[in-house]
Parts: C-alpha cells; sequence; structure tokens
C-alpha cells in the first residue's frame, strides 16, 4: 500500500506543525510550507497526493497560490483552512479550486476525517474506467484537461464543473438527487448548500444549452434532483 503525500502550507508554527504530528501519526508522510510562494515552487520539484492550504498567509495567500496550481493544470486535491467562515468565504475557495473547505477554529478529527475520504474518493475515481470525451449535440467535453466547447465556444471547466457533469453523464437518463450528488462530488453531505448545486446546473445550462428557459440536455425534477438526458 503506498503512503499519501500531504504538503500542508501554513504560516503558524504551532499549528504546522501540530497537523504534522496528527497526519504523520494516521500513516501520512507529510511536509511543511510557510507560504504559498515555496508551496508552488515545492509542487515543482516533489510529488504530492494533497495539499492542506491555509488563506491568510505572508508572501502569496492561499487563494492566489491555488489559483497559480489550477492555472497549471496540477489537479492534486486541495483542502483549505481558514478563519473566514461566511458562506462567501466558502463560495471564493472553491472558486479558485480548491476541493475542500474547513473554518477555523476546527475539530482535529474532522479535518482528519475530511482528508480520509478525499483519498477514498481519488482511489475510486482511480478505480473506474475512465472516458476522455463525451460529445452531445454540438457541445464537447474533455474530462481529462477539463476542456469544453459549448454554445459560445470554447472554455474550461472547473474541476468540481467536470466531477458534476462526468456524474449527470454517467447516470444519463436518470434522476440523479441533490444528496447524492453533493455525497459523491463533495464527499459529504453537509456543505455546499444544495443552492450550490442548483447554480453549478444553471452554469451548465448557459455553457451547453442553446435555450436556456427551456433547456434540452440538463433537466430538474422538483424536490428529487437533476437529469442529464441525450435523446435525440
Amino acid at each position: 500500500m503506498s503512503i499519501y503525500r500531504i504538503l500542508v502550507v501554513e504560516d503558524e508554527i504551532d499549528l504546522a506543525e501540530l497537523l504534522k504530528i496528527n497526519l504523520e501519526a494516521e500513516g501520512y508522510r507529510v511536509t511543511l510550507a510557510p507560504h504559498g510562494a515555496v508551496a508552488i515552487n515545492k509542487i515543482k520539484t516533489e510529488s504530492f497526493d494533497m495539499i492542506i492550504m491555509d488563506i491568510m498567509m505572508p508572501s502569496m495567500d492561499g487563494l492566489t497560490a491555488t489559483h497559480h496550481i489550477r492555472l497549471s493544470s496540477n489537479n492534486i486535491p486541495i483542502l483549505i483552512l481558514s478563519a473566514g467562515s461566511t458562506a462567501q468565504d466558502r463560495i471564493n475557495g472553491l472558486k479558485a479550486g480548491a476541493d475542500d473547505y474547513m473554518s477555523k477554529p476546527f475539530e482535529l478529527e474532522e479535518l482528519l476525517l475530511r482528508v480520509q475520504k478525499i483519498f477514498m474518493r481519488a482511489h475510486r475515481e482511480d478505480a473506474v474506467i475512465n472516458f476522455m470525451e463525451f460529445q452531445f449535440g454540438n457541445n464537447n467535453v474533455d474530462f481529462n484537461t477539463y476542456k469544453a466547447i459549448g454554445v459560445d465556444g470554447e472554455f474550461k471547466l472547473t474541476k468540481k464543473e467536470a466531477q458534476l457533469l462526468r456524474l449527470l453523464v454517467e447516470r444519463k437518463e436518470q434522476v440523479v438527487t441533490r444528496e447524492e450528488i453533493l455525497k459523491t462530488v463533495w464527499g459529504y453531505t453537509v456543505f455546499p448548500s444544495t443552492r450550490t448545486i442548483d447554480n453549478f446546473i444553471l452554469a451548465f445550462r448557459k455553457y451547453f444549452e442553446s435555450d436556456i428557459k427551456n433547456p434540452r440536455y440538463f433537466l430538474s425534477h422538483r424536490g428529487l434532483g437533476y437529469k442529464f438526458t441525450n435523446k435525440e
């Protein structure tokens, strides 16, 4: 069994050491970085399976670092830790490219469980036979690069958009509940709110539907969930 390597990016030395000790006690191999710029340099020369990223740091903050990592097409899972606890704080973190978000102060046991969940989800994804490209109508999606072609031309999906779209496509012609989406794409059922999912579906309609008010591919079933259909 391989040992997962985690990069902890945290400028508070005591907290960084606490995370390192507890993660290593769980069997992970941990490397520390004091801010985002150091983290970016480390992932250029070393291989990591996850990043735990603080937000407020000197030299380069966590959101900027996360954005740079995603621009380099690096899809390593990122768990953000932040003193910000508002919905907008969480939205900003996810928009930057994070896979998960925890507010400080946090329960150590919860963080360890979330780390475990992220690795379990990544393992399940690796075990699935991947299909790289999918075409429907005049639309095309490359699930490997996240590049897509929609009604307005070429663009790039976020990682979460690609994961949700893939789930809907794999369950074509079936209604996928919001609870299942939260569990499969985000790994748990508490966060984000189901309203966040609504916004993702709306984005898909803007990307791929020629008539947003009368969608052909992304259908909603009130009180149940959403369905992708591709019937001619």
